[in-house]
C-alpha cells in the first residue's frame, strides 16, 4: 500500500511521462489486460488516458485495471490516470 509520501514521488515521476494506453469505444478487454501486465512489469509506473468515445469514467476505468493487474491507482485527473506496481527489481525504488 502506497503512503501519500509514495504517491507524491511518483505523480512527479508520471508528469513527464507520455501515455502508453488508450481506452476507446471497445473499453476495457483482455488484450489490453495482458499488455498493461507487460508493461507494469517492465516500467512499474504506467499512465493511461480515457477518450471521450469510452463507455465507462476515468475512475471506474482506473479501478478495473488496478483490481485486474493487481497494481495501485497513483493519480486521476481529467482523463488520464497512473497506475503502479511493484515489480521484483523495484525499478522506483519504493
Amino acid at each position: 500500500m502506497l503512503d501519500a509520501k509514495d504517491k507524491k514521488k511518483l505523480r512527479k515521476e508520471a508528469q513527464d511521462r507520455r501515455s502508453l494506453f488508450q481506452i476507446g469505444k471497445d473499453g476495457i478487454g483482455d488484450k489490453l489486460i495482458d499488455t498493461l501486465e507487460d508493461s507494469l512489469r517492465a516500467h512499474e509506473l504506467v499512465k493511461l488516458n480515457l477518450l471521450k468515445s469510452a463507455p465507462l469514467t476515468t475512475a471506474e476505468a482506473a479501478e478495473i485495471l488496478a483490481q485486474e493487474t493487481g497494481s495501485e491507482i497513483v493519480h486521476i485527473i481529467g482523463h488520464t490516470f497512473v497506475l503502479y506496481r511493484r515489480s521484483k527489481k523495484n525499478l522506483m525504488g519504493l
